[in-house]
């Protein structure tokens, strides 16, 4: 069973000395995979998809902001509700 005589050589404790620095990082290794496994939070479920913007609704931000003025808006808004099924109708 002792080969060696009871001794190591040089390359015994060379070799030694590197599989037990390969067995400790592929345990510590190991280790942090299933840490990681294990503590991975589920993804957010989808939120809801943002609704188009309609005209209507574009013309009121328009008007929030102040890029145009209440005679505008009403005016704009009631051709818009006019005519607006055929405004978008190519």
């Amino acid at each position: 069973m002792y080969w060696n005589g009871h001794d190591m050589n040089g390359w015994g404790w060379f070799t030694m000395s590197v599989g037990t620095v390969l067995l400790w990082a592929l345990l510590i290794g190991a280790g942090v995979l299933l840490f990681r496994a294990l503590n991975r939070t589920p993804p957010p479920p989808p939120g809801p998809t943002p609704t188009p913007a309609t005209p209507e609704r574009l013309l009121s931000e328009r008007f929030a902001r102040g890029e145009i003025d209440e005679e505008q808006y009403r005016r704009s808004l009631a051709v818009l509700r006019e005519n607006g099924p055929t405004l978008t109708k190519n």
